[in-house]
């Protein structure tokens, strides 16, 4: 029953606003459209109710541009963010700014500016592009490789142990339609600048490093593709263009250059998620228009589709498991590993795309799952619920909700630090309503003291007096003068029964001296 329960949310879009767990702070909606759900915002010191003291999601900052008033929390760098990423490092997080075509780095825990990485190229810089691969053709735009433009940063991904930042744009703004190829920029994090361009097909949206195969993979909404990079020599230069996959057909576009066009509905699978398996055997990727698709890695060659996962927006593998989110069906699904591995091996014996896996789980959880991740040690599930206006914690082992949280509305992406300690939040708006801001939480943990981590985070990152340290001082202070009570208390319950004690022995003395007087009289 579970393989078509999961086919049956993924279609069905049921609506889960009758499943609710307690929010704290949570003010009233605000801003109401016809077309999108209630506009929400944010603020700092927003907590989640906890989830049976095993974890509690504490909102210590954020950047935003939707309130010019707050110049405490304003940067116009934040322009539709669209994703956040945490450095391996833990001190770095890198934002996409789609419309701003920016990539805005802010420094950990304080959300300190520490570069913008701007994406606009006016004159054409033969020495940043790789070669021609002559997979990606200009069609419609003579002359396209040479034109200026401005990138749309989308998703990105670390390579090379964090070295390299690979940032794929979502076109280039001269392509109203996004039907010739666009491209991917490669930041070298040293130096927080683009050292290397890549061309690559239209409307490319997630990108993913394998270092089991040394390759970089770019997923392409627009035309059912997906692009290679080999990345085996530690010389950018050296990097080359592998021939591109295919999931199923290729698509042949062919859209007018003076009119939009709704590439969305024109956009074939409308491929996303995308995650290679730690051996680095094989790709898989989601598709939001239909069922996810398998990549043979070593034989380079497509294998077929999951019947059973379909409306796949983010893939993520942990702890053996294979993790996806639904938009549509507000779900997150589940299986192990070696179960849909098992199914590969046994459809492709029998010459089949079709893959029958089974042992899927599924979650519900808030309206428009988006992006996910998993805690660092994999307990936990953290999703981004565009629609709902917050992030959904789910327990990975029950897969249940257990803790959730409010958001700007409405977010899209989200990133867990290594360390497990913080999580960021974009808020990218739907229709120009809501979105432009960028949240940052502290994950507590109980193996984790609040107190001790906040007075580490204050001497290595720069001073209290900044916004985000406001609210953990407050918390922090709150927690000490507890405990300072608490001393306290026990000082003075020592002192009595210390009074006591003495004055016990000063009588019974006494008696025994009027016992010893009443003998001898």
């Amino acid at each position: 029953m579970a393989v078509p329960l999961v086919v049956a949310l993924a279609l069905s879009g049921w609506n889960s606003a009758g499943e609710s767990l307690k929010l704290e702070n949570h003010a009233q909606p605000r801003g109401l459209s016809p077309s999108v759900p209630p506009e929400i915002h944010s603020e700092v010191g927003d907590s989640s109710a906890g989830c049976d003291g095993r974890l509690r999601l504490v909102n210590i900052g954020k950047r935003q541009q939707y309130d010019w008033r707050d110049r405490v929390t304003l940067d116009t760098d934040i322009y539709s963010p669209k994703s956040a990423s945490f450095h391996p490092d833990g001190k770095r997080c890198y934002v996409n700014s789609l419309e701003g075509c920016k990539t805005v780095v802010y420094a950990i825990p304080g959300l300190e500016k520490t570069a913008v990485i701007e994406h606009r190229f006016q004159t054409p810089n033969d020495s940043l592009w790789a070669s021609p691969s002559g997979y990606y053709p200009h069609t419609h735009y003579p002359g396209g490789a040479s034109r200026p433009f401005s990138g749309k940063p989308v998703e990105g991904v670390f390579s090379h142990s964090g070295r390299y930042f690979w940032v794929p744009y979502y076109r280039r703004t001269f392509d109203i339609n996004a039907q010739d190829p666009s491209a991917v920029a490669v930041i070298d994090t040293y130096g927080d600048s683009i050292v290397r361009m890549f061309e690559s097909g239209p409307l490319p949206k997630m990108v993913a490093y394998s270092e089991a195969a040394s390759l970089v993979a770019i997923t392409h909404w627009g035309d059912n593709t997906v692009g290679l990079i080999d990345v085996s020599s530690p010389q950018p230069a050296q990097w080359r263009h592998l021939e591109p996959l295919v999931a199923g057909s290729k698509l042949v576009l062919d859209f007018p250059l003076d009119k939009e066009v709704d590439r969305d509905a024109v956009s074939g699978h409308k491929l996303r998620g995308t995650v290679f398996t730690p051996d680095g055997r094989y790709l898989f990727v989601g598709a939001m228009g239909g069922a996810m698709h398998v990549f043979d890695i070593p034989r380079h060659r497509y294998v077929g589709h999951v019947d059973s996962a379909y409306g796949i927006r983010h893939l993520v593998i942990s702890g053996g498991v294979l993790y996806g989110s639904q938009n549509i069906a507000a779900s997150v699904v589940s299986i192990p590993l070696d179960s849909l591995t098992a199914a590969i091996a046994v459809a492709t014996s029998d010459n089949s795309r079709k893959i029958a896996a089974k042992g899927w789980r599924v979650c519900k959880v808030g309206n428009g799952a988006r992006t996910l991740e998993a805690s660092p040690d994999g307990e936990f599930l953290f999703v981004a619920c565009n629609s709902a206006s917050e992030v959904c914690v789910v327990d990975a082992a029950t897969m249940s909700v257990v803790d959730r949280v409010r958001v700007d509305s409405y977010p899209v992406g989200l990133a867990v630090s290594g360390d497990g300690e913080y999580m960021a939040v974009t808020s990218q708006g739907r229709n120009r309503i809501g979105g432009n801001a960028l949240n940052l939480f502290r994950i507590l943990r109980p193996d984790k003291p609040l107190v001790d981590s906040i007075i580490e985070t204050e001497a290595d990152h720069g001073s209290p007096d900044n916004e985000p340290y406001a609210f953990q001082k407050d918390e922090a202070k709150e927690v000490m003068a507890r405990d300072s009570t608490l001393v306290y208390l026990t000082a003075i319950a020592v002192a009595v029964i210390a009074v006591v004690s003495v004055l016990l022995f000063v009588i019974r003395r006494r008696a025994r001296r009027r016992d010893d007087d009443c003998e001898n009289g």
